[in-house]
This record gives structure tokens, C-alpha cells and sequence, in this order.
């Protein structure tokens, strides 16, 4: 039988940009729960938390980590996530599954970046989320400023529960408006000596306390009556109030935190337990279907995978939340997205990278099991029977790509291997073979998502990698109208080969009128795989060329699409009509005219006014202010055209329209201009001119290495 019910589990993410404190909170939260003896640190890389050889190499968060602690009777899960952007897959996973959110806000840099961005997310999933102000005991450190801040980005549902009556060096003291009460720390922090609260600051109190009484009671009409009644709420009146209010988003509490030295630790554990939602008082998950999965314990099983993980020697770790129903070692559940029957042999709750095995998981509990045949993240297990299926998460397009190549040949298999693998831990992280680019290319975050991948594929997979700039996808089309001519003939004894072909070629646009001059006997309009169309007219009269041999002028033209003549790039949005041509009775067949057609498309296109198309992206680019000018000024140097600046809180957003060629290196760059304090997105906008001088170049450097294959 499962220790706790469904009602006793409670869900935390810890979030925030990186920097803030996270992992040294989670460090105290399991010890204020007696779950570790002696809390450790960063610096001293034992953190229950950061236990992977490559965060105390880096000595920061690279993967989300789940704990989990008991409160009170509570089972609190815990999971502590990255603060880069580059791992935001982590977040939105954790995201996920969490029904409380802890964002932390560092009080000497206020709300940053990194804030704002996970924001987002929490936003998406309605989270329930408490803000917590850390560092407080630093220099510089600014309650009201960074107070001020949050409100501005996250509006007037910003609640101060706690604030700090001194901060700085001084800090010991954290003023409750909730309880009312002063909680006093050593110097050590643990646990602090409750008093009241001193008169020099019962105005200041009496004024938050009331703020946030209103603040609960507008959520609430029964609330808000009881309120105009008796002019106060008590406890249990607030404790409910509160909870209603955070599930519906509508209210963020705010509390105070030197997680470095464990102040204010045991009060938000406090909180987490005697007001936060349990996972079964959080709306009930909806299927693909739309069908409400209520949260209980005797429902039909259902379980999600929401993050996996490989392990060496022991095989891949899947993590899952029990969305309904109780699960048990050894059960079989169905994969709904495969159909595979997967048997859970072993359950584990986790503890960073420590797993203790327990025999059953009740609805709204997260725990993790070994060897599923086929199942990844996103799938959704089920007992047989149901069909049901979660909602997937969708996880950010890239922002950064590369060309992979092992450093020894004949080791592409292991590499394939290897990217295999990374992919399925990582669904953030996306790899293509491009047949186009003739590269395998690693789509990812930034410049830290990719140093993460190489650490794994040369340290754990024992391959040898080099990064390279991935090739550009140029495409070629025409300016103006060119024909031209072609006769393909061979002899070399017996049947020979012999085929001519008149075409001309256009460039092609919506609505255009039929070809001037020529009766279109048939037409063939074909969408390219790779953008744009190709239209192509059979304009033969008089039987000049069967047209059983049109095919084979179409395939020749198409091939030579594939390989267009300036760069060897594809080539688009030409209209080619063939309106004339020769055949011999005997030596023309399907190959000569193939050729004809191709060579006859090449010499056109040269004569067309060809131009070379290059890839553009709109780039979105969040940074302080002070950082503007810094970031436009990189940008322009990338041939950006830069086309306005929004404000987004007290970030400034610069939109511009860049060059893919100009964006290898941006998120170092970007990282380098503005410490790490500006994020950026990108997706692929239109294919546009590339200029003369940059024509000319691209043509020079494929001249000398390309080669003709004819057939």
C-alpha cells in the first residue's frame, strides 16, 4: 500500500534564472525536513541536487533533478531546474507535471531575463506559483526594487506575504503579514525564534496585511461578504482563500529567502504544506479528447512520461506522474501512441541520483522505472482497455544549428548512436541528416545546449566530435525570360542516342498568363519539397516529340533542379515550356531526351538573369536597455535589417530580419555583449536576394570545387 494518498502529494518546480538559488534551496528544504543531515553547496559540488560530473565541473544546473521530501505528513515532490535558456526543455517538462511553482528572484539583480522567459511558460500551464526573494543577505541586495519589478512584469496579482525588516549584510529578520508574526534567525539560520512584530514596524505590517486579506477576498465573493462583515478573515478563511486564489492564477504570494545561509526555508515549507494545492485540488487533466482524467487513487491507471534519462550500466530511466489511478510494480500498461504492452518491473522515488524501490504510486505522485521497450517522452500508459492520451508537451524550435563529424572515420555509426540517444533524452535537441547539405546537423538551444551534447557524445559514448558551420540551404531561381536548345547525340556502333529539345524557361509567379506565343498542349504543376513550384508545359505541335518522351525531358529538367547551376543549390518558381524538337526513328529513347531536357534547362537558366536566394530569419532579441544599443550594433555587423524595438516590462525587444549565414556564433556573441543577460528567438521568415558581391563570391567558391556528372 502506497505510504501517502492522493491527497497528501504536493508537486514543486523551483525556477528562476540562472544564478538565483535553486539548488540551494532545494538543499534546504531536504534538510529542514530532516531528509539530509548537512546541507551542501555549489562550491563544494555535494549537492543532492547538481550530482552529475558535468554540473560540478560547470557549477551550475544542467538537468532537472526530482527529490522529494515528507512535511508533516505531506509527500512533497521537488524538482530543481536549470536557469539557462538553453535548458528550458527541462523547465517546461517539469513544468508539466509540477502543481506549484517556486520562482525565485535574486534581490540584487531583480527580475531577469531568464524570469521572464520561464514566465511564459507558467503562464501556458497556469501554474500556481509563489515568489520567493533570495539573497537578501547580499550587498546591493533590494527588496522593494526587485518588488516593484515583479509587479511591473507580472501584475498587481504580486502579493507581499514576508518582507525583510533590514537586508544586506544585516539580514535576520523576516516580517510576516500573513501570521502576523516576526521570525528572528542566528546567525546560522534554521530554525528562528518567533516574536512579535516590533512597533517601529506595525504600520507597515498592518498596511500589507491588509493588502493581502483584500487581495484574497476579491477573488472570493463569499470571502469578500465575510470580509465587509467582520473586517478581518481568520486563518483557516485565508488558508482557503489563498489556495483558490493560486490555483486560479489570480494571486502570487511573495516570501523572503537567504537560501545560502537557510533563512525563511522552513516557513515556505510551511506554506507549500498548509496552503498549496495538492495534486488531486488542481483541475483535472483533460485527454487529447477533451475527456476530464479526475485525479483519484481508485481510477483506471494512467501515467505520463515526462522526462527520460540514460544511466550507464543500468539502461534508460523513465520518469512519470501518476495522472490517475494507482500503479504497482509489475503491472502492464498499454502505450496508447505504439500499442506496446510495457511491464513497470520496478518502481523508484528518486532522490537526485539515488533511487529507493517502492512497490505502488498513487494518482498525482511522481516516481521513475527502468527499460521501457518503447515508450518515450510524451507517451501516455494506460490499462488496457482505455484510450486514453495526454496532451503532449510542446517544446521551443531551435535556435542554434551545427554540422556534427566524427574526428576518425569509420566511427559514423557509433555518432548515429550516440545523437540516437541524445535525442531521446533530450526532446529539445534535434537531429537531421540533410541530404541537401550533405551534413548530419544538430539543432539546439545555444552554444551551452551544444557544449552539453558533445560532453555526453565523447565522454559517455566515447566518440571523438567536431563542430563545423552547417552549409547554408541557398536556392536558385531566374529574373527574366531565356530559351535555349539542346541536341543530345551518340553513336558508338549499333542504336545510338539521340534527342533535341527547344524549351523556355520563366520565372514563375501566382496568376501569370499562359506562355506568349505557344499552344499548351498539357501542364504539370509540382509543389517542391524544398519551397516553390515548378510548372512545366508540354507546348508541342505537330508531333516534333512523342510525348511519350516528355516525361523524360521533365525528369531531366527536375534533376537538374536538384543541382542548380550557380551553387549546386535548389532551384525554384520557373515555368519551363518545351515547344520544339527533334527525334530520330531509331536512337532516340528516354535517356537521350532526359539529357536533352537537362542540358537544354541548363544553358536557359544561365542566360535567365539567375539569382541566388539566401535563407532569412526573423530574430527576436530580449535585453535590458542598457544593452540596446550594444545588440542592435552586432546585429547590423550580421547584415541585419533592423525594424523596430518593442518594450516588454523593462526589457527592450529588437526585432530584426537576419541573414541564416550571419546567425553561426550569435548565441556566444550574444552572450559575451550582454553577460548572459538577454535571450533571443528565431524562425525562418522568406527566402530573399543575396547581394551582387555575395553572388559573385558564392559562385567563385562552387565553380572551383563542383563537379558535372552526366549520365
Amino acid at each position: 500500500m502506497a505510504e501517502f494518498d492522493t491527497s497528501h502529494v504536493k508537486n514543486v518546480v523551483l525556477l528562476g534564472h540562472a544564478g538565483c538559488g535553486k539548488t540551494t534551496l532545494a538543499e534546504c528544504m531536504l534538510y529542514e525536513a530532516g531528509l539530509i543531515t548537512r546541507r551542501g553547496s555549489i562550491a563544494e559540488r555535494n549537492t543532492i541536487g547538481d550530482y552529475h560530473e558535468l554540473e560540478q565541473e560547470r557549477g551550475n544546473s544542467i538537468f532537472s533533478k526530482l527529490m522529494h521530501t515528507k512535511w508533516r505528513g505531506y509527500k512533497i515532490n521537488i524538482i530543481d531546474t536549470p536557469g539557462y535558456d538553453d535548458f528550458v526543455g527541462e523547465v517546461i517538462s517539469a513544468l508539466r507535471v509540477a502543481d506549484t511553482g517556486v520562482m525565485l528572484l535574486n534581490a540584487v539583480m531583480g527580475v531577469e531575463v531568464g524570469t521572464d522567459i520561464i514566465w511564459d511558460y507558467t503562464e501556458q500551464f497556469k501554474t500556481p506559483m509563489i515568489f520567493a526573494v533570495n539573497k537578501l543577505d547580499e550587498d546591493n541586495a533590494d527588496f522593494e526594487k526587485t518588488i516593484r519589478e515583479a509587479k511591473a512584469h507580472f501584475g498587481g496579482k504580486v502579493a507581499v506575504v514576508q518582507y525583510p525588516r533590514q537586508q544586506g549584510a544585516g539580514f535576520h529578520e523576516i516580517i510576516d503579514v500573513l501570521r502576523m508574526t516576526m521570525y528572528k534567525f542566528k546567525d546560522t539560520g534554521g530554525k528562528p525564534e518567533k516574536l512579535p512584530i516590533p512597533d517601529d514596524e506595525r504600520e507597515r505590517a498592518d498596511e500589507l496585511h491588509k493588502e493581502l486579506i483584500e487581495a484574497v477576498a476579491s477573488n472570493d465573493e463569499t470571502l469578500m461578504e465575510k470580509y465587509f462583515d467582520k473586517g478581518e478573515l481568520d486563518e483557516d478563511e485565508m488558508k482557503s482563500g489563498l489556495k483558490k486564489a493560486m490555483i486560479n492564477h489570480d494571486l502570487f504570494p511573495v516570501f523572503c529567502l537567504s537560501a545560502e545561509r537557510n533563512m525563511g526555508s522552513g516557513r515556505l515549507m510551511g506554506f507549500i504544506d498548509n496552503v498549496c494545492p495538492s495534486a488531486n485540488e488542481m483541475p483535472a487533466q483533460k485527454t487529447q479528447g477533451g475527456q476530464p482524467l479526475p485525479c483519484e487513487a481508485g481510477g483506471p491507471a494512467c501515467i505520463f512520461i515526462f522526462k527520460t534519462i540514460s544511466e550507464p550500466h543500468v539502461g534508460e530511466l523513465s520518469f512519470f506522474k501518476v495522472y490517475s489511478g494507482t500503479v504497482q510494480s509489475g503491472m502492464e500498461l498499454e502505450n496508447e501512441s505504439t500499442g506496446v504492452t510495457e511491464k513497470l518491473n520496478q518502481l523508484f522515488s528518486v532522490e537526485g541520483n539515488k533511487r529507493t524501490n517502492i512497490s505502488e504510486l498513487v494518482a498525482g505522485d511522481i516516481g521513475a522505472t527502468l527499460k521501457l521497450k518503447n515508450t518515450h517522452v510524451n507517451n501516455t500508459l494506460h490499462v488496457k482497455g482505455k484510450n486514453y492520451e495526454l496532451p503532449a508537451i510542446e517544446f521551443p524550435p531551435p535556435n542554434m544549428s551545427v554540422a556534427i563529424e566524427t574526428l576518425k572515420k569509420g566511427e559514423e555509426e557509433k555518432l548515429s548512436q550516440a545523437l540516437h540517444q541524445l535525442k531521446e533524452e533530450d526532446p529539445t535537441l534535434i537531429v537531421e541528416v540533410s541530404q541537401e547539405l550533405k551534413q548530419t546537423l544538430i539543432h539546439c538551444q545555444g552554444d551551452m545546449h551544444l557544449a552539453v551534447a558533445k560532453w555526453k557524445i565523447e565522454h559517455l559514448h566515447k566518440v571523438e566530435v567536431k563542430f563545423v558551420k552547417p552549409r547554408i540551404p541557398y536556392r536558385e531561381t531566374i529574373r527574366r525570360m531565356a530559351e535555349a536548345n539542346y541536341r543530345h547525340k551518340k553513336q558508338s556502333g549499333g542504336a545510338g542516342q539521340f534527342g533535341e529539345v527547344f524549351l523556355r524557361i520563366e520565372p514563375w509567379h501566382e496568376g501569370m498568363p499562359d506562355p506568349h506565343g505557344l499552344t499548351v498542349r498539357g501542364r504539370d504543376v509540382h509543389d517542391l519539397d524544398w519551397g516553390g513550384k515548378l510548372v512545366y508545359f508540354n507546348c508541342i505541335v505537330g508531333g516534333a516529340i512523342d510525348n511519350r518522351f516528355q516525361p523524360s525531358i521533365l525528369k531531366g529538367v527536375m534533376e537538374k533542379m536538384h543541382t542548380g547551376p550557380l551553387t549546386g543549390s535548389y532551384v525554384r518558381d520557373v515555368r519551363v515550356s518545351v515547344y520544339d524538337g527533334k527525334m530520330h526513328p531509331v536512337d532516340s529513347n528516354d535517356i537521350s531526351f532526359k539529357i536533352a531536357g537537362l542540358m537544354a534547362f541548363k544553358q536557359a537558366f544561365q542566360q535567365a538573369d539567375p539569382q541566388i536566394l539566401e535563407p532569412v530569419y526573423q530574430v527576436d532579441v530580449l535585453c535590458p536597455d542598457d544593452l540596446t544599443g550594444a545588440v542592435m550594433g552586432d546585429l547590423q555587423s550580421r547584415r541585419a535589417i533592423v525594424e523596430g524595438i518593442d518594450t516588454q516590462g523593462h526589457f527592450q525587444k529588437v526585432i530584426a530580419k537576419v541573414p541564416l549565414a550571419e546567425m553561426d556564433g550569435y548565441s556566444s556573441s550574444l552572450r559575451s555583449i550582454t553577460q548572459g543577460r538577454a535571450k533571443f528567438t528565431m524562425r525562418f521568415y522568406d527566402y530573399v536576394a543575396v547581394p551582387f558581391d555575395e553572388q559573385r563570391r558564392l559562385i567563385d567558391d562552387y565553380s572551383k570545387t563542383a563537379k558535372e556528372e552526366l549520365v
